[in-house]
């Protein structure tokens, strides 16, 4: 009878360790869920402050190479490109004359195509981005893009030479 209780007894034991252990399991998992959760809303917005600036950084590119454009004109006639590719391979000259590297792309839509932004003679004077989204950044620009203070969308940050009227 002794031996018996005493198997009874060892074996409602391991019944008992089992439920605690698989309880402790289940709590476990919870906080590595919600651990996971935050570190993925971190990584989100990490990468999206890093896109910013790279959309910061291709704007002002092409903003750049319009100004070369405009600036190069011969015969003191001066005028915007018609299409980006124009800011690629300058066919104005003997010589090509690239005032971009490449056409850059938005970071912040998946297709990367940019929305043109055109004067009253069609030429191109600048570019947004297409993204609706709303951005992280919206102070401490740089000086000549503080006007993107405290938009709402991405779509609002418009890169634009302005030639000057001299």
């Amino acid at each position: 009878m002794e031996v018996i209780r005493l198997v009874f007894l060892e074996h409602h034991t391991v019944i008992g360790s089992r439920g605690f252990t698989y309880i402790f399991v289940l709590i476990l998992m919870v906080f590595i869920g919600i651990g996971l959760a935050s570190a993925g809303k971190v990584w989100k917005t990490v990468i999206q402050r890093e896109k910013e600036e790279e959309l910061l950084f291709r704007g002002d590119q092409i903003v750049k190479a319009l100004e070369s454009y405009y600036n190069s004109g011969h015969g003191g006639v001066n005028f915007l490109p018609r299409k980006l590719d124009d800011l690629l391979k300058d066919n104005r000259f003997l010589n090509i004359k690239r005032h971009l590297r490449k056409i850059y792309k938005d970071p912040m839509t998946e297709d990367g195509e940019w929305d043109i932004i055109r004067d009253e003679s069609g030429r191109i004077k600048g570019v947004r981005s297409k993204s609706n989204k709303e951005p992280l950044k919206q102070k401490n620009f740089p000086y000549k893009y503080r006007h993107f203070e405290n938009k709402k969308k991405y779509s609002e940050w418009e890169f634009v030479f302005i030639p000057s009227k001299n």
